[in-house]
């Protein structure tokens, strides 16, 4: 069984800067990736300085060659279960019966987005179905923009689409919005559509319109739904991570989790973490991991000298 000093769950942006921050570090790193990235269907990402419009894939392919390039290992396999070894650290099972051993493990396993169930919302996710302004609303400036509203919250979510064009119709339940809020709302012109939304309308393979469940069609070109976000966090569960009431891990600064030894980077812990900050993130958890680690190699070397073994 191959053994190494930490395991990075995950091959995303905040996996990778771990990976690479460790192998650097001369740390024997593996990097277990499932293969499907939250952001798949987008063909660009906007807002990493000196990345901004390289697609998805691009980053993460780079990424790999990046921590290969010192050492490290990046392989394509979902991860089954973790488990406290005995003697100390972590046994990792993944691929269908492959093991290995680590002395610590980064889970940098994401979330994933769950959405209204709406007809044709889904198909049309992260192509003009989309849910975050500040990674789309450059690309979707000045167009006839909607935001359908499922909370509360999204009333400032669509104020803040408001910032990205001026011809913007916020979806709302009935009976949803305060008279604060509608006045807020009509003051910066942006239109109130009441109603339940049916479906998502397409034309020649782009949005066209939104259907409301009275059968009007409001025209739009993009739409933003701000989704619920919820954590892959089934390992952290099973390790007996202190989750808060949300189920969302806690965490110290540096992504270390209640379980000593399994730490945390990305959108696992923070569902706000866009793509550049989750690869700092990941940066910051692999210096607090290898410190951690040279502790621990510091009390080894300790306990060594004092029974005499050689150096």
């Amino acid at each position: 069984m191959s053994s190494y000093d930490v395991v990075v769950v995950g091959g995303g942006a905040a996996g990778l800067s771990a990976a690479l921050v460790l192998s650097r570090a001369r740390r024997e790193v593996l990097v277990l990736d499932g293969g499907r990235p939250r952001n798949a269907p987008a063909a660009h990402m906007q807002g990493f300085l000196s990345r901004d419009g390289m697609a998805p894939s691009e980053l993460l392919a780079s990424g790999r060659d990046e921590v290969r390039g010192y050492g490290g290992r990046v392989v394509t396999g979902a991860v089954e279960g973790i488990t406290a070894r005995h003697e100390g650290g972590f046994r990792v099972l993944f691929g269908h019966g492959q093991q290995v051993t680590a002395r610590q493990v980064l889970l940098a396993t994401g979330l994933h987005d769950e959405l209204p169930d709406i007809e044709g919302l889904r198909e049309r996710w992260a192509r003009d179905v989309l849910h975050c302004p500040y990674c789309h609303g450059h690309e979707v400036r000045d167009q006839a923009l909607g935001v359908i509203g499922t909370t509360l919250d999204s009333v400032r979510f669509a104020q803040i689409v408001r910032q990205w064009s001026d011809d913007v119709v916020f979806f709302a339940p009935v009976s949803m919005l305060t008279e604060t809020q509608r006045t807020e709302l009509t003051a910066r012109a942006i239109a109130v559509v009441e109603g339940t939304v049916r479906r998502i309308l397409t034309t020649d393979d782009h949005l066209s319109g939104v259907e409301m469940g009275d059968g009007s069609v409001i025209p739009r070109a993009a739409v933003f739904v701000p989704p619920r976000f919820v954590p892959n966090n089934d390992l952290l569960v099973t390790l007996g991570a202190d989750l808060d009431e949300n189920g969302w891990v806690r965490t110290d600064a540096t992504g270390a989790t209640s379980v000593p030894g399994i730490w945390v980077a990305g959108n696992v812990a923070n569902p706000r973490a866009q793509v550049i900050t989750a690869a700092g993130e990941g940066s910051a958890a692999g210096i607090a991991m290898n410190a951690d680690l040279v502790d621990e190699d510091v009390r080894n070397a300790v306990a060594n000298f004092h029974r005499g073994a050689p150096v």
